[in-house]
């Protein structure tokens, strides 16, 4: 089984930031090659006046890997918590981004939980690299017993998020249905369409739908 992954990572310069971008993916997929990347170019970035204030290079890189096997030591297989946790740390390493990794268990969730003082190279832009570090942490750990679903957090941003989803899903319920007209969000990963369309199904007056390709679907609000 395969799962698409998509990182992005930052650097002094685009080269840079995409030695980085393949750093992170060969932590999942030792032996991928350049040639098997796919390397978007976010920003070029800039130095900055006398060298302040410059902004970095940001590179968002895809392939298409497999899902990590589970590692055995002594005969025996790692937990999915451990397994979980060893995953998100290489990750983070190779992102160079400095944070502490914790994960909790429960009945229906496992999540790890990244803290630190700058993840914004692990969040990405709305959470794209999170949400990619998730997707391949989820497949990894579906060979196991668990079906849990698998959470990876930085900093309580899935939880801004949400709140952030729901404020900009409920404007645009309001604005529906205040001019009678549909309302086109903007692009977002299945999960989050998933979140408004769950939110708004609560909301009167207001139906919803998604349109468009990944990963360009997005949610349309509209009277009804």
């Amino acid at each position: 089984m395969t799962d698409p992954l998509r990182v992005e990572a930052t650097g002094g310069s685009v080269d840079e930031a995409r030695s980085n971008a393949l750093r992170a993916l060969r932590e999942f997929s030792p032996r991928l090659g350049a040639d098997a990347v796919r390397f978007e170019v976010l920003s070029e970035g800039s130095r900055g006046l006398l060298g302040l204030g410059g902004e970095p290079a940001r590179v968002v890189a895809s392939a298409t890997i497999a899902a990590p096997e589970p590692h055995e030591h002594g005969g025996t297989t790692d937990s999915a918590a451990v397994r979980l946790q060893r995953l998100v740390e290489r990750v983070t390493e190779a992102l160079g981004v400095e944070c502490s990794v914790t994960v909790v268990e429960g009945d229906e969730l496992i999540t790890a939980t990244c803290l630190g003082d700058d993840l914004g190279r692990l969040i990405g832009r709305h959470g794209q690299t999170l949400d990619a570090i998730q997707l391949l942490a989820g497949a990894a750990l579906k060979s196991e017993e668990t079906r849990r679903e698998v959470v990876v957090d930085a900093g309580g941003y899935r939880e801004r998020r949400r709140r952030r989803l729901e404020e900009v899903a409920y404007a645009a319920a309001a604005s529906a249905r205040a001019h009678g007209e549909r309302v086109a969000l903007e692009p977002m990963a299945p999960a989050e369409r998933k979140l408004v369309h769950t939110y708004l199904a609560e909301v009167e007056g207001v139906t919803t739908s998604s349109e468009g390709v990944e990963p360009y679907r997005h949610v349309i609000v509209e009277p009804g």
